[in-house]
């Protein structure tokens, strides 16, 4: 799979409310092309994460 197809995948679980899953693709993505829009992504999540989930997420 190519970068935007892991970067659209983790948009779609990410949706569906699978943040897991989707922080693996956007990682993913990430490590095909760093460059990808799953950087932005998953830095909202980790900033979503820290602000509501404190104790739950620790990156």
């Amino acid at each position: 799979m190519t970068a935007e197809e892991f970067y659209n995948k983790g948009n779609e679980h990410r949706r569906r409310g699978e943040f897991d899953e989707a922080i693996n693709c956007y990682l993913e993505a990430i490590r095909l092309d760093p460059d990808s829009p799953a950087v932005i992504a998953k830095q909202m999540l980790d900033e979503q994460f820290a602000f509501f989930y404190k104790d739950y997420y620790n990156p």
